[in-house]
């Protein structure tokens, strides 16, 4: 069958070797661009695994110190040993309304562990979760300020200030962090 123009093809032409080289070199860049957002989706998934395990364990640790009576016979509980062993600090009833164990900061509205000095013992703790098979550990702080009746080491509130954070690994690990008060 014969075509009356010369612009338009026979429809049994097939595509012409340009066509092909161009349609291969759009698919050649579609595929480089997707491969390369399979590393970005992988370092965004661990990234989001690690700071959902920090606000995790900060809540665990935030529910005990929560969990403890305020006084035991008349004087404000000054520690506990953890779920995990660890004796944790409670506060200073000798220091009233005062910020006592890890350094904190202000961010914005918000009062936050400070990371960037050292920790404080018996308000720090390093944990690992057993469940965990990567056995990521996490920075877990804590600073108290007791609330005390007048003239007494009789607490009426503490105010519990927790962060967590993910150690070691690539890159910066942004710290998870909660404040509560636990009133009488």
């Amino acid at each position: 069958m014969k075509v009356a123009s010369g612009n338009i093809r026979d429809p049994e032409s097939g595509f012409t070797l340009t066509e092909m080289m161009v349609s291969s070199l759009l698919f050649l860049v579609g595929l480089v661009a997707v491969a390369q957002l399979v590393p970005a989706a992988i370092s965004l998934n661990l990234n989001n695994r690690n700071d959902s395990s920090a606000l995790t364990d900060a809540e665990r640790e935030m529910v005990q110190f929560l969990d403890q009576q305020l006084n035991q016979n008349g004087t404000s509980m000054t520690q506990f040993t953890d779920a995990d062993g660890n004796i944790c600090q409670l506060g200073d009833p000798n220091s009233p309304n005062t910020v006592v164990g890890s350094p904190v900061a202000q961010f914005g509205s918000q009062v936050v562990i400070d990371f960037g000095q050292g920790a404080v013992p018996g308000y720090s703790l390093l944990y690992r979760d057993p469940n965990d098979p990567s056995a990521t550990q996490y920075d877990i702080r804590w600073a108290v300020v007791t609330s005390v009746l007048n003239g007494t080491t009789n607490a009426v509130s503490k105010r519990f200030i927790v962060g967590a954070r993910r150690r070691g690994g690539n890159g910066f690990a942004q710290p998870a962090n909660l404040d509560a008060w636990k009133l009488k």
